[in-house]
């Protein structure tokens, strides 16, 4: 873990060798500014599914420095609280009872840490990562030192419904079916090697304790008060997901009863976002065959896409979000949020 240069040796200038001297110190101080410039970044879990791809998304970036723990030293708690005390932003990608340990390693108040597990997604003093959840939100992420990662399907569903209960379309309170599927890579390795060596199904619901981990988050961050009955699966792709939210208009208030002013409700709210966009009100044109939406057209991006399907006539719509299960909803997000904690370019790695 080498370190990178901090000190700038302090020089007196006098008589004719004033000008040399200064030179000197002026080179050193430049190197020096840019070393402080070089942020330091540990991810612990580098080697699970979402770390993996936080690891790519950093590799080759000029501001960012990994530090990375040899293999035998990763679950050692002694070289994991060095690490995480000497970074400027840990990114954990840990199941939620190893993040908790390693939040109990930080001793450095100036270590900003990213958890992408569920632990830390309905706790106080700690952030919600999705910088765009509200105006005004992606600066409390920039001035955060604790930041809980999104769960993927949250992402989708609190992306459609929370600018509704905004602007008092849904009420808090709204009771709300969610139905979604992801890529497989959502599992893990060990799904992972189900789907890509062994006999699988082509594609599986689950979630039939109606408990899922993703609950709280859902009820919490879309300001609904209340959790949706959600219905997960997973598809025989690797990595993509769609989530969608059915709604009857007598769910809604009056003046949110049509099908332009729901699509023109998430358009206002999203509009200039650099990873979120809103669909054409109705689009089919770019749909498989004119009707089938594939999950999996915004693999390996921080790209979220937002559609709304509405037949005033039968007075019913469908919300319906796109992501990348890895992207915005793990990594990509957990990059974006770093970038912002720590001062650099948002979209850099994106």
């Amino acid at each position: 873990m080498g370190a990178v240069g901090r000190g700038v040796g302090r020089a007196t200038a006098t008589g004719g060798t004033t000008t040399g001297r200064e030179r000197r110190r002026a080179g050193r101080d430049g190197r020096a500014a840019v070393a402080r410039a070089i942020k330091r970044v540990f991810i612990d879990g580098e080697a699970g599914t979402t770390g993996l791809q936080v690891r790519e998304r950093l590799a080759g970036r000029a501001d960012v420095e990994l530090i990375q723990l040899e293999e035998g030293a990763r679950k050692d708690a002694t070289a994991r609280r060095e690490a995480l005390n000497a970074c400027d932003a840990a990114i954990l990608c840990l199941p939620d009872a190893a993040a908790i340990e390693a939040v109990a390693l930080v001793e450095n108040e100036n270590t900003v840490v990213i958890d992408a597990s569920t632990a830390f997604r309905v706790a106080d003093g700690w952030t919600y990562g999705f910088a765009e959840l509200a105006p005004g939100h992606r600066d409390a992420v920039r001035t955060s030192k604790r930041i809980s990662n999104p769960g993927c399907y949250p992402t989708g569903f609190i992306a459609l419904t929370r600018p509704l209960v905004d602007v008092g379309i849904l009420k808090p309170g709204s009771a709300l079916t969610v139905n979604a599927v992801s890529g497989y890579t959502g599992g893990g390795k060990a799904l992972i090697k189900v789907y890509e060596e062994e006999e699988h199904e082509p594609w599986g619901a689950y979630g039939f304790n109606l408990d899922h981990k993703h609950l709280p988050e859902m009820a919490k961050w879309s300001m609904l008060g209340r959790e949706p009955i959600f219905m997960p699966a997973v598809g025989s792709f690797a990595q993509g997901m769609v989530v969608s939210v059915p709604l009857h208009y007598d769910q809604l208030a009056a003046d949110g009863q049509s099908a332009e002013r729901l699509h023109e409700c998430l358009r206002e709210r999203y509009d200039g976002s650099a990873f979120v966009s809103v669909r054409d009100l109705n689009r089919m044109d770019d749909l498989e065959r004119g009707a089938f939406m594939r999950p999996d057209s915004l693999a390996n991006t921080n790209k979220l896409e937002l559609s709304v399907y509405a037949n005033d006539k039968k007075r019913t719509a469908v919300l319906v979000a796109r992501l990348d299960n890895l992207g915005k909803g793990a990594s990509g997000a957990a990059v974006q949020n770093m970038n912002l904690a720590l001062g650099l370019e948002e979209m850099s790695g994106l």
